[in-house]
């Protein structure tokens, strides 16, 4: 089983598989060092379909898997899962993306 057919996560929800960033900067924008709390740096494994407005209309996620993206340091949720970590939290929470090279 692939690694991103383990989850299915509903709503709004991404699920990202951390990597080790970069020290310094990514591409040409450069990431000062603000102490010990970093931001999570991480691939995504699994995205939800979206979620419904209060209206009823439907807004599918933005983010696919594969994105790249850097978390805030509050807000998304780690957990370990057949002893690898892994983070969850809402599509709306995700900083930015990275594009790679």
């Amino acid at each position: 089983m692939k690694e991103h057919e383990q989850f299915a996560p509903y709503f709004d929800a991404i699920i990202l598989k951390p990597v080790k960033a970069e020290e310094g900067k990514h591409g040409s924008i450069f990431i000062p060092d603000m102490g010990k709390d970093k931001n999570v740096h991480g691939e995504v494994i699994a995205v939800g379909p979206g979620i419904h407005t209060v209206t009823g209309e439907f807004i599918p996620t933005v983010i696919k898997v594969g994105d790249r993206v850097i978390l805030p340091t509050q807000g998304f949720t780690k957990f370990e899962h057949e002893g690898d970590d892994y983070w969850v939290g809402c599509e709306k929470q995700v900083l930015t993306g990275i594009k790679l090279k």
